[in-house]
């Protein structure tokens, strides 16, 4: 069993064998076959590249001629159109050579013509300079024999008139001076009492009525303010340790504080109103607290600082209110305000502007024009002197470009400007404010002056009217507001001490300043002394 088994293998494994060697022939004839059929198609599509290579390069050769042949057809064209256009550039320039040289041909023969004229000319100058030459010395000769007539006629006359040529010279001058100004000062006479006929009546009349009609009450103010304690133990608590609340309450408002031995008093010193007053509240609060130190200053201060901002807005807004004046702006408002804490002269400036709105008005209301409108001027004339110590310029210019820059008229901006002369009053409006400023400023007991300077002034006043020829003696009265001028009825005619008052008056306001204004009064008086026996 076992040895057919081993046959049966031997017989599978032979023919395995016999199997793998058939197989192996078949194979490589097969494989020879594929072989020589891939070589010819190989050789086949070689031949049809090399083909197909040699018909591209064909065409590649055709289409490069073209394009030669283009582009060099292109070239030539352009080449000729720019030929054509420098062709006709040379045309051109040639032409406009042409006429250039024919313009200097011009020129030349011209310029030519001329050197021939100006020779000629020349010449004629030098005939005509020979003959003014000579006419010359002529001339100079007949001039001297002149100069010594004139001198002999000189001569004689002043043999005849007993005086030099400059004392007649003199003697007429003078007397021709004296008669112009006598001229002068009748025609400036007649107009003036013409003038006086129809408008002095009725200026006083008007003024009259609004004195009448208006007294405001007058408010002393100074750059002091006093502080009343409860006792004199309350400055130390005010000094502090080190002095550390004093220096804290006088940084946070600006003000001096002045501790003396007055007693039961701290004084309170700066130029700045408000400041004052913000310091003067402070203070007061402090003292009724009894809690004094730094923080707690400072608080108190900036509670007083807005206080005291609401207090100026509504006096503005009442002076507004007062006067029947509205659509004032708010900024305005609080500038008006501001003037109750400022002085002129010691007169307060807020209630000063209270003042001249109603003369204001009440002159305006007299000649026919707008009263609100004069009433608004007049309130707003010292708007300026709110800000003046910050503000560099005079209060007018400063207050005319507030009321500009917040929306007011012009005829508003220009009474503003115009009531110190700034500028020229143009408007009635502006009159008014300047009249009705003097009337405020200029009533007994409304300004208040140093005696030192008070005395100066009426000395200046004196000294300067009889500085005058022909002035005796000059008496400075009604507080220095009118200035009386003793004249010697000899030396000064009637229409003489017209002309001298003002002359007197424009010295007065080129050298002094003051408030209101000064009248000028020329006395000439003439008396005969007779005795009866």
């Amino acid at each position: 069993m076992s040895i057919d088994i081993t046959i049966t293998i031997i017989l599978v494994l032979v023919a395995a064998g016999i199997g793998y060697a058939i197989g192996n022939v078949l194979r490589k004839k097969l494989s020879n076959s594929l072989v020589t059929d891939a070589e010819t198609l190989a050789a086949k599509m070689i031949e049809d590249a090399k083909r197909q290579t040699e018909v591209m390069a064909m065409e590649a050769a055709v289409q490069a001629k073209d394009a030669v042949y283009q582009a060099k057809e292109e070239l030539e064209k352009q080449f000729e159109q720019e030929t054509r256009e420098k062709r006709r550039d040379l045309q051109a320039l040639e032409k406009r050579l042409q006429q250039k040289e024919e313009n200097l041909d011009k020129k030349t023969n011209l310029f030519d013509q001329r050197d021939a004229d100006f020779l000629k000319r020349e010449q004629a100058l030098a005939v005509r300079e020979q003959s003014l030459v000579t006419k010359e010395q002529t001339l100079g000769q007949k001039e001297e024999k002149l100069d010594a007539l004139v001198g002999e006629q000189k001569a004689k006359l002043e043999q005849i008139a007993g005086m030099t040529s400059a004392e007649a010279k003199k003697f007429l001058m003078d007397s021709m001076e004296d008669e112009a100004k006598l001229d002068v000062a009748k025609l400036i006479k007649a107009m003036e009492e013409e003038a006086r006929e129809t408008a002095d009546k009725k200026a006083k009349e008007i003024l009259a009525l609004a004195m009448q009609r208006y007294a405001g009450e007058y408010v002393a103010e100074r750059s002091v303010s006093v502080v009343t304690l409860p006792s004199d133990e309350m400055k130390g608590r005010i000094i502090g340790r080190e002095g550390r609340n004093i220096r804290a309450l006088e940084a946070a408002t600006g003000i001096d504080l002045i501790i003396d031995d007055t007693p039961e008093a701290v004084i309170l010193s700066g130029f700045n109103p408000v400041r004052r007053e913000v310091a003067k509240l402070s203070l007061q609060k402090l003292i009724a607290d009894g809690r004094i130190h730094p923080g707690r200053i400072e608080e108190v201060v900036a509670k007083s600082q807005e206080e005291i901002e609401q207090a100026m807005k509504e006096a503005g807004e009442q002076a507004a209110f007062d006067l029947g004046v509205h659509g004032i702006h708010p900024e305005i408002l609080k500038l008006i305000g501001r003037l109750k804490y400022r002085t002129s002269y010691s007169q307060n400036v807020y209630q000063h502007s209270l003042e001249v709105a109603f003369l204001c008005g009440i002159m305006a209301a007299e000649l026919g024009i707008n009263v609100k409108q004069a009433k608004r001027a007049g309130l707003l004339h010292d708007l300026g002197k709110a800000v003046d110590h910050e503000i560099e310029g005079s209060h007018a210019v400063i207050g005319a470009d507030i009321a500009k820059k917040y929306g007011e008229s012009p005829k508003i901006v220009h009474a503003i400007m115009a009531h110190h002369e700034d500028e020229k009053p143009a408007t009635v409006l502006a009159v008014l404010v300047q009249a009705a400023d003097a009337l405020s400023g200029a009533r007994p007991g409304a300004r208040r002056e140093m005696m030192e300077t008070y005395v100066k002034r009426l000395d200046d006043l004196e000294r300067i009217a009889t500085s005058f020829d022909g002035v005796l003696t000059s008496f400075a009265i009604q507080a220095g507001r009118e200035i009386r001028v003793m004249v010697s009825s000899e030396q000064v005619t009637d229409d003489r001490a017209l002309v001298l008052a003002k002359d007197i008056a424009k010295k007065i306001e080129t050298e002094m300043t003051y408030p209101g204004q000064i009248k000028v009064n020329v006395i000439r008086e003439t008396r005969a002394t007779e005795y009866a026996r």
